[in-house]
Formats: structure tokens, sequence, C-alpha cells
């Protein structure tokens, strides 16, 4: 559906379907990423930011493991191995990128230690952590 404002500039308006299926991908996110928090956080780390978004993307969760940093993707999907193959090479290049971004205002900056992990969510809710799981790239 298009929409002309008095001044003859289109707007665009997703139908509703298309906006309630972003709320529920959006809050489902929401949910998983919490997920993954809590499992975090169970295993000592201290979350420093969530969604943190720089020039070259966004960063889920960033996180303390007692001095070494860690950026988590949160991927959910049916099941685990769904949610693995769902992380991408060229999202996990964007994903260092933001990383770089980030270390610039670390104390120790690029010689910070860090780790990138993934953490995985199946539509039962059940959350894994897999540590390192991108940090060769």
């Amino acid at each position: 559906m298009t929409l002309t404002m008095d001044f003859g500039t289109p707007l665009h308006v997703p139908a509703p379907a298309r906006r309630d299926r972003g709320r529920r991908a959006y809050n489902s996110g929401l949910a998983a990423e919490e997920r993954a928090v809590a499992l975090y956080r169970a295993a000592g780390l201290r979350l420093l930011e969530t969604r943190w978004r720089g020039k070259s993307g966004e960063i889920d969760l960033i996180l303390d493991d007692g001095g070494e940093i860690v950026f988590a993707e949160v991927k959910q999907a049916r099941s685990h191995d769904g949610a693995i193959a769902s992380l991408g090479v060229a999202q996990m290049r964007r994903i260092h990128a933001a990383a770089s971004e980030y270390l610039a205002h670390c104390p120790k900056g690029q010689l910070s230690d860090i780790r990138f992990d993934l953490a995985v969510v199946d539509q039962a809710g059940r959350c894994d952590i897999l540590e390192g799981f991108f940090s060769h790239f």
C-alpha cells in the first residue's frame, strides 16, 4: 500500500500482516537474547552492551569474562543446527569490523583479549553458547 502526503511525497506503509511478522520476529529476537544473557550471567560474565551499533554493523551482546571481551551473536531457529547455519561469512566479517570499532574505545584497544561466540536458541527456547565459534575468522 502506498499513501501520498499533502506535499506529494509517497509514503510506504507496510501491510498489517507484514508489520505483525516484523514485530513477532523482533520480540522473538529479544527473547533469544535474554536467554543468552541469562546463561552468560549464570556463568559469571558481566553484560557490557546489548545491540551495540557501530558504522560497520551491530553486535548483539558484548560481555566481560574476567577481562576478556566477548562479542556474541545470537541466532534463533527451529534447531541449533539451523541457527548455526544462519550465520554467514559476510555477517561474521561485519561483526569483526564492528568489534574493531568497539575496541577503539577500550583501554587496551586492539590488544584486548577477545573472543567471538555464537549463542544458538531453538524453537523450544533451549540456548547453547558456542565459545569462540568464529574467533578464528
